[in-house]
């Protein structure tokens, strides 16, 4: 009789065990991290992101939260280097006990972290990267957004250098993990359009003189630049560009679609292209949701909300829709299976629907084109979806 007493209450504890077991979910707390550059080179960024998802953590909260559970978001600083991604991933890993990573900036940066996150079954929740390797190879921990900066340059390039008449297509791009992707979509859009890839030149993470690789670009006659940069590099290559009189056409991947070009670049940042789907949310934008959104986030944090708030803004808030959907027993796998048929509709920001399944871990694979007209980014070609 003792033993089946003994079985019994051992039986009925084993549900609550298995809950707790879970890193980062208790009976009224999740526990979410997420690493961002907030003392390097795009700290700019970083401290966009993190303000972005504050705000909807924060809302969450107001209304009770998740299932009952209240969101905690930790936040810690990269600095953009992979090797501090590392430390800030072991500290969120496993002195956080964090339950999923979202929104973590960086291509270098994920790739060095995601195996301390891996190993203690963290999810890698919509990175703010649009490189390739935060879906493939394929893990099931794995969850990515961002068509990629391959698939970005790949479609729009050969187009808009037909449309320009270009005759020597040339690039310039960070010599690490998010560089080498604009190169290769770069090369790869062009074999496309019977093409080939007049000079390359590269510059080490952190660069802030260009000159000699737009002499370099000038003396081989280039007119048209894909450029592999983000924010200072983006604004060095064509500020330098133009004070020697070399005026090709310019062109970036996402990651050069951020207001901070033209506001910190001012007018010589003219006629930039760059791909993107999320838009830039201007205080005095045209659509009314966007006007609304951007003044309650300037209200909050008295500063103009960007594009990569939105980004923030909106990692988390496809965590709780599928966080939600998982249920009231959140684990690793219930979360999984949720988002194994998960469809994220369009937003007032003009992202285009996301889908999601046991075997595809990209959500979209659209992109469009924005260009800087008179200081301001303007959308100028609509979605494509790539093959």
């Amino acid at each position: 009789m003792k033993l089946a007493i003994t079985t019994l209450a051992l039986a009925l504890a084993a549900p609550a065990a298995l809950a707790q077991a879970t890193q980062g979910v208790s009976k009224n707390e999740i526990v979410v991290g997420s690493i961002q550059d907030l003392s390097g080179p795009i700290a700019g960024f970083g401290k966009q992101v993190r303000l972005g998802m504050i705000m909807r953590v924060d809302e969450a909260n107001e209304l009770g939260g998740v299932n009952g559970r209240k969101l905690r978001l930790v936040v810690e600083d990269s600095a953009y280097d992979p090797r501090k991604a590392v430390l800030a991933a072991q500290k969120l890993v496993n002195q956080d006990k964090i339950f999923a990573m979202i929104g973590h900036i960086g291509t270098a940066q994920n790739m060095a972290a995601m195996p301390v996150q891996f190993e203690k079954n963290v999810i890698n929740f919509f990175p703010v990267t649009a490189a390739r390797e935060m879906y493939e190879p394929f893990h099931r921990l794995k969850y990515s957004f961002a068509t990629t900066y391959y698939d970005q340059m790949r479609v729009y390039l050969p187009e808009l250098v037909k449309q320009k008449g270009a005759k020597k297509v040339c690039v310039v791009y960070q010599d690490d993990e998010f560089g080498l992707e604009v190169l290769r979509g770069t090369e790869a859009g062009l074999k496309a359009a019977g093409m080939e890839l007049g000079e390359r030149t590269s510059f080490k993470r952190g660069a802030t003189d260009f000159s000699s690789q737009v002499a370099r670009m000038k003396s081989a006659g280039c007119d048209f630049v894909a450029l592999g940069t983000i924010i200072r590099e983006t604004i060095g290559v064509i500020g330098e560009s133009r004070k020697t009189g070399f005026n090709p056409t310019f062109m970036g991947s996402s990651a050069a679609y951020t207001d901070l070009i033209h506001k910190l670049g001012g007018p010589a940042m003219n006629g930039l292209y760059a791909a993107m789907a999320v838009q830039h949310p201007y205080l005095d934008e045209a659509a009314q949701p966007i006007r609304h959104w951007a003044t309650k986030y300037k209200t909050k944090f008295n500063e103009d909300p960007t594009v990569f708030s939105v980004y923030g803004y909106n990692a988390v808030d496809a965590f709780i829709r599928a966080a939600s959907k998982a249920g009231a027993n959140l684990t690793t796998d219930s979360f999984i299976k949720a988002m194994d048929t998960m469809v994220i509709p369009p937003d007032i920001f003009g992202s285009s629907e996301m889908t999601f399944s046991p075997t595809k871990r990209l959500g979209s694979t659209a992109t469009r084109l924005s260009q800087i007209v008179d200081g301001r980014w303007k959308v100028v070609a609509d979605y494509r979806k790539v093959d």
